[in-house]
């Protein structure tokens, strides 16, 4: 007998849906405020009377000139903060890996195929665009990426009712793009290396690594052994954020016995915040200050680097994580969940088109020489995330009447046991609290039903002695 076709986002596990439920509730605070920061850059650089002030504050040099630390506030936002967001990036990976959806390869093969096409065929985009209309293929990495955090401030601002299926979809997605984008700053934006400070800067993950193993605890030891790192791994050449993924990926997402969450989870609880209520609004404080002109707009269209990177986020992103998507069900012979649609894929895909942190902080790699065009980048990058998350709520939008239902069958929880309905089905001690909630209700149904017989029977009584009264 063959065994039933594998469902392609199919329901979450009851603790994969409560991690879920968790991160992206921390996530849609940390969009909202992202978005804010956006917002407060564009205001900030393009009101004249407040532009020079924006400039003064962004290039303003803070830092140990002797330990090759005088950067800018830019800078430090670009390679100080974002070590912060990588860091996290890194502990969801891992988490991931060891106890989440990539740790099944048959059920890592969805979001993995659909990641990888997903910032292939933007990069194939951005390529053919600039190969036809003769611009530069340096920011080819640029439509890459997938900003999770602003993908759900979206979310939450549309007041959509995405099932948990999806949502949890999209975030994994985002984990393996998070994944990917760091191998590319590693591998195609690192110039000259340092040996020396990259040799010192694996020594301190190796002590970072051997003071984890023996249980070592205390903010006090590691924060201070962790800013080393990042310093080290700055002057190295590598791009410092690379400090925050591997320190990241060291920590134990694993639970023991006796525990409640793993170390990994913990620190991720206690970072996350501090990563996305602050680093990345941060950055994209002084990132996103970019002109939004009339005719700096109408630029971005004409420009083959600016197009490609629009064309890449808006087009390419949809097209590629779909296409992984339907690929992958297709050849492993995987059906789409009963309550989804293709169409819910496809909304989702447009989704992952907002990339604005990492592609933001590639965009500036990737034309680091040329402030001006890296300007225009920036700006495309703005433009192609506002397209495509316009896009992304019209198609969500349509389908909003039947997300709802779903959210509340997910949700109903009839029994008050604590856990939703639709997870204890296979439970008999459910079936036997919900008849006993049952009958408690017709017991107070049938008392309902005797009084009010009682008191139909009593005006009928009364009115008959009445009319005989008449006759009389």
């Amino acid at each position: 007998m063959s065994a039933p076709p594998r469902k392609v986002l199919g329901r979450l596990s009851l603790p994969e849906r409560t991690f879920v439920a968790d991160a992206l509730r921390t996530e849609t605070v940390g969009g909202v405020l992202l978005l804010v920061a956006a917002v407060t850059a564009l205001i900030w650089a393009n009101v004249p009377a407040l532009h020079s002030s924006y400039e003064s504050v962004s290039h303003y040099h803070l830092g140990p000139a002797a330990l090759g630390l005088d950067l800018s506030v830019e800078h430090w936002a670009a390679d100080g903060l974002l070590a912060i967001f990588f860091f996290v990036a890194g502990i969801e990976l891992k988490r991931e890996l060891v106890a989440g959806d990539l740790k099944d390869p048959k059920a890592a093969a969805l979001p993995v195929v659909a990641a990888l096409c997903g910032m292939a065929v933007p990069a194939l985009v951005y390529t053919l665009t600039n190969l036809t209309g003769g611009g530069s293929l340096a920011g080819w990495a640029v439509p890459t990426a997938t900003d999770i955090a602003f993908a759900l401030a979206v979310l939450a601002v549309i007041g959509t009712w995405l099932p948990s299926a999806l949502r949890a979809f999209l975030l994994t997605l985002a984990v393996v793009d998070d994944l990917f984008a760091i191998l590319i700053i590693a591998v195609f934006f690192t110039a000259g290396i340092d040996f020396a400070a990259l040799g010192g800067a694996a020594a301190g993950l190796a002590v970072f690594w051997f003071l984890l193993r023996k249980g070592v605890r205390g903010w006090y030891v590691y924060v201070p052994l962790a800013l080393v790192i990042w310093a080290l791994m700055y002057n190295s050449g590598v791009h410092a954020t690379i400090a925050g993924v591997a320190m990241g990926l060291m920590l134990r997402c694993s639970t023991r016995e006796g525990e409640k969450h793993s170390p990994g989870e913990h620190i991720e609880h206690l970072v996350r915040p501090l990563s996305a209520g602050l680093a990345v609004p941060l950055f994209a404080l002084f990132s996103a200050g970019v002109s939004v002109s009339g005719g700096a707009l109408g630029d971005v269209f004409r420009q083959p680097e600016t197009l490609g990177v629009v064309l890449g986020l808006v087009v390419g992103k949809a097209l590629g994580i779909f296409g992984g998507t339907w690929l992958t069900a297709r050849f492993t012979r995987a059906s789409l969940s009963d309550d989804l649609a293709w169409a819910d894929v496809f909304a989702v895909a447009t989704l992952a088109g907002i990339g604005f942190t990492v592609s933001l902080l590639i965009g500036e790699l990737a034309f680091a020489g040329e402030a001006t065009l890296a300007d225009e980048v920036k700006a495309a990058v703005l433009l192609g995330s506002l397209i495509a998350a316009t896009l992304a709520t019209v198609l969500l939008k349509l389908r909003n009447a039947e997300y709802r239902r779903l959210y509340e069958a997910e949700e109903r929880d009839e029994d008050h046991s604590g856990i939703p309905d639709i997870y204890e089905e296979d439970d008999p001690a459910y079936h036997l609290r919900m008849a006993a909630i049952h009958e408690r209700k017709a017991a107070e149904h049938r008392r309902i039903a005797e009084l009010k017989n009682a008191e139909r029977l009593a005006e009928v009584a009364g009115g008959a002695g009445e009319e005989d009264d008449r006759r009389a």
